[in-house]
């Protein structure tokens, strides 16, 4: 029933969200990362936080997932709190790093949504379909 309420507000905010270049240039975070396979190992190496995430430009359900859920105050202040890395990787004109990891997470496409716990290496895997309060639920773990 939460999945379905959460996706009859997302429609909602398609409806009244125009996803324009101006909308995913304002959507880009600067405390965002791009992904890399490396830099993710590296990261999880050091026993960091990291929550990394993959979209794409012509993605409505990823651009409402930003809009919603991962760029709201609520969110972004707690992964500073918990000195969270983000790691976007951009899926727009897909590529064969982007690809591996889609597959081995099960999904033909984007979003996907992980978070890495600090000192641990196995991913969260989030749904596709995002609230600030999900959102937040995982990255309190």
């Amino acid at each position: 029933m939460v999945a379905l309420a959460a996706l009859v507000a997302s429609l909602i905010v398609v409806v009244n969200v125009s996803v324009t270049q101006d909308t995913v240039k304002e959507l880009a975070r600067e405390d965002e990362q791009t992904y890399s396979g490396a830099r993710l190992k590296g990261l999880l190496s050091e026993g960091k936080p990291v929550f990394v995430y993959f979209s794409a430009e012509w993605c409505i359900t990823c651009k409402v997932n930003e809009r919603v859920a991962l760029h709201t105050d609520g969110v972004q202040k707690l992964i500073a709190e918990k000195a969270i890395t983000v790691l976007k990787g951009d899926w727009t004109n897909r590529n064969a790093e982007i690809a591996a990891v889609l597959a081995k997470y099960g999904r033909a496409g984007v979003p996907l949504y992980l978070f890495f716990p600090e000192g641990q290496k196995t991913a969260l895997v989030l749904p596709e379909i995002l609230t600030e309060e999900t959102v937040k639920t995982y990255l309190l773990r």
